[in-house]
């Protein structure tokens, strides 16, 4: 299939599925490369079908925010196989909406393997004691509840499935459908199956289907993260403009190579009124 790549498989046994990637090397730019220019124009279906059926991109899990989109990508995976481990960072801070959202798509979909991923308890206790970094620094608030605890959950997969898409924001706006995952030295695998949706093509597969919507999208939250960082977004802006609002921040670093280390000081004169 990928002969320059084959020549990297280990030898075949018999338990050994002979059109899987060689996963002990994981995966480079010029695999990546090979799988855009592979299912170039090929339907999303078809794509995920393959990729799930033939074990091409190794152990993949799914990362779920179960947000304002999510009911799409993890209806078409549970379609094809319904025991991939979908993962969600559950931060301590999300909307209630978001909780009671995730644990009725659970049950409607049939998701068997949803791991909920919580950050480290000493990591809280030391550096977030009052639950308010967010509001001083986003960033390191976003490292210690999402950053640290999923790349830790990832240390066992070889492919992440993200619900990215072009449209959501500038930053998105030329990211492939295959990628190599900035985050991961090892070469991890980012698979972008709706970058090419648009939001007309998102909503026309809601309806097909009749995927119940995130409760808040209709009170004018278009992208939902966790609730402090999280503000309404207003007719014509981008999509997730409503996110870290008044912040220089755009993502909250699972998708950035790079992670800084956070600090434990307060900034100086820090008052907070909350």
């Amino acid at each position: 299939m990928f002969k320059d790549i084959e020549a990297k498989l280990e030898p075949q046994s018999a338990d050994r599925i002979r059109d899987r990637l060689d996963t002990s090397a994981r995966f480079n730019e010029a695999d990546a490369l090979r799988l855009n220019g592979l299912f170039r124009g090929t339907d999303t279906v078809e794509m995920l079908e393959t990729l799930l059926r033939e074990q091409m991109a190794g152990d993949v899990a799914i990362v779920s925010s179960f947000g304002a989109e999510s009911a799409v990508l993890l209806h078409l995976v549970s379609r094809i196989d319904p025991t991939v481990p979908v993962l969600f960072l559950d931060t301590g801070k999300h909307f209630p909406e978001t909780l009671a959202y995730r644990d009725a798509l659970i049950a409607g979909l049939g998701l068997t393997d949803v791991r909920n991923l919580t950050p480290d308890a000493d990591d809280i206790a030391k550096r977030d004691e009052t639950g308010l970094r967010w509001s001083y620094d986003p960033d390191g608030c976003c490292e210690i509840r999402k950053v640290k605890p999923l790349a830790k959950a990832l240390a066992q997969f070889d492919a992440t499935i993200t619900g990215r898409k072009a449209f959501q924001a500038a930053t998105r706006s030329s990211l492939p459908r295959f990628e190599i995952d900035k985050t991961d030295a090892q070469g991890r695998l980012k698979i972008n199956p709706l970058i090419d949706w648009s939001a007309e093509d998102i909503a026309a597969y809601v309806a097909a289907h009749d995927l119940p919507p995130h409760p808040l999208v209709a009170e004018g939250y278009p992208s939902i993260g966790c609730s402090p960082c999280t503000s309404k977004v207003a007719p014509g802006e981008d999509a997730r403009s409503g996110r870290w609002k008044g912040w220089d921040k755009t993502e909250c670093g699972i998708h950035v190579g790079g992670v800084s280390s956070v600090s434990t000081d307060l900034p100086p004169g820090y008052d907070p009124v909350f």
